[in-house]
């Protein structure tokens, strides 16, 4: 698939300009320059056929002097793959020292660039484009990536830039991956972790907590199997956001929890399970997702408290912790010095397998029945739960690591009580493991001819006899 790279100083627009192209709202767009950091990727589908879009933080300026070299650099990398770049430059403020600057550089580049004026929201700004004619650049295009105007002659540009012939190539269908995501509170190493999986520096990484603020979205492969990895911004408590960026990039990440096959949820060997590490689990428990602990940092444990007996005293403390999510493997590694990590490609292996098993209708109902022997429902009133049939559902289309679901038919699902639904999934799990698979349990009352067929000792009534013709 060819490549296309924006880059532009910052606050020009281009992550407005990425999300338009993308079709749908990635990156962080807002007022404050510096936003993005991290070079974001995703596919555009408008035009003849489909291309890569790179999104990149600002060159040339340091609104974010902590991040300014480690996003110039990131911007770099993503130039060194593009195969066309779009340069974006802002309508409203005219043509600076610093778009010079820039233009300069582009024009080393061994690929084809197309200038995007930004900010041409109405067609009285139009004539604002001819400013930027002096820097030289033959492929020209005036947008306002807000409103959408001029994307569909920016698409047209590329696609000439690219060399692609005008007939229309049919865009072939594409099959999501499994999403890994990799959550957490700051400062725990997610990017490390992702960029540790990766094998390359493809998130910025900082002591500073907050570093990551968009959602990464990469391709990667563990074990044979193709994923997509999305390293996300760390959740922190609302009330100790600092900026309404933060704010954005904490919404991201919840949502992108929600979009996740599987969770991976990073805590921090040295200081151990938080609160916040317990709220940040309890939305992955909400959202009903797969999931994995990677406890990270194991390079940074006291050799004294390495001991294996003292290890795995420690380890039984966090999981009791996470109550919860006792169904969460728990994988100790170091994303900085590598130990571990395949054993956790190894875990999301297993919870991936687990999760394409039946248990059998025949030994799921004895299960169901002897929990229910062993423990009967507690009275609500004077009613108690009856389970009459059990079986395991199953997607047509299940996506990996699916949620592993039961229908029970019951008498009413109302007497269900939250302590005996979590008594009967601990039971099932006795049974079969079904490690970082939640399980669902969706109830149903019995049909109201079922049980008036019941109630005539299961006899159906006869048929009338036809009167007999006089």
């Amino acid at each position: 698939m060819k490549k296309v790279v924006l880059v532009g100083r910052p606050n020009v627009g281009k992550s407005a300009l990425f999300n338009r192209l993308a079709g749908r709202r990635i990156s962080i767009v807002h007022d404050q320059p510096g936003v993005t950091r991290d070079s974001i990727e995703a596919v555009c589908k408008f035009g003849p056929s489909p291309f890569a879009i790179v999104d990149t933080g600002g060159i040339g300026s340091s609104p974010d002097p902590d991040f300014a070299e480690a996003t110039h650099r990131a911007a770099d990398h993503a130039l060194e793959g593009a195969d066309v770049v779009l340069f974006v430059v802002d309508g409203q403020d005219g043509l600076i020292p610093l778009d010079n600057e820039l233009a300069a550089k582009l024009r080393r580049a061994s690929c084809p660039v197309v200038l995007v004026v930004n900010k041409i929201d109405d067609p009285k700004h139009e004539d604002r484009e001819a400013e930027f004619e002096r820097l030289g650049f033959p492929r020209l295009v005036g947008v306002s990536a807000v409103h959408g105007r001029g994307t569909s002659d920016l698409i047209s540009a590329v696609g000439e830039a690219f060399g692609a012939a005008e007939e229309k190539v049919e865009a072939p269908e594409v099959k999501i991956p499994p999403r890994i995501v990799i959550i957490g509170r700051p400062n725990v190493g997610k990017s490390s972790l992702t960029n540790a999986l990766l094998g390359s520096a493809r998130a910025i990484v900082s002591e500073i907590a907050g570093t990551t603020r968009d959602a990464l979205e990469v391709p990667c492969e563990l074990g044979g199997h193709n994923y997509l990895l999305l390293d996300t911004a760390g959740i922190r408590h609302r009330s100790k956001h600092n900026t309404s960026v933060e704010v954005f990039s904490v919404m991201r990440s919840e949502e992108a929890i929600r979009m996740a096959d599987v969770c991976v949820l990073v805590v921090d060997a040295q200081v151990g399970v938080t609160e916040q590490d317990k709220r940040i689990a309890g939305l992955v428990q909400k959202a009903r997702k797969a999931v994995v602990i990677a406890v990270n940092k194991s390079d940074l444990i006291p050799e004294e408290d390495q001991k294996r007996d003292g290890l795995k005293e420690q380890l039984a403390t966090w999981q009791a912790q996470l109550f919860f999510l006792p169904y969460a493997p728990m994988v100790l590694l170091s994303a900085k010095t590598g130990d571990n990590l395949k054993r956790l490609g190894t875990t999301l292996e297993k919870v991936r397998q687990h999760a394409t098993r039946r248990l059998g209708t025949g030994e799921l109902n004895r299960v169901i029945r002897d929990a229910m022997d062993l423990h009967p429902p507690p009275l609500k009133g004077a009613r108690r739960l009856k389970v009459f049939y059990a079986t395991q559902l199953e997607e047509t289309q299940p996506r990996p690591f699916a949620p592993v679901k039961f229908l029970l038919f019951v008498n009413a699902p109302g007497l269900l009580t939250p302590s005996y639904e979590t008594y009967l999934s601990a039971h099932l799990r006795r049974f079969r493991e079904y490690p970082g698979l939640p399980l669902i349990l969706d109830l149903r009352a019995r049909p109201e001819s079922e049980k008036r067929l019941r109630t005539r000792g299961g006899k159906r009534p006869a048929k009338r006899a036809s009167a007999k013709r006089r």
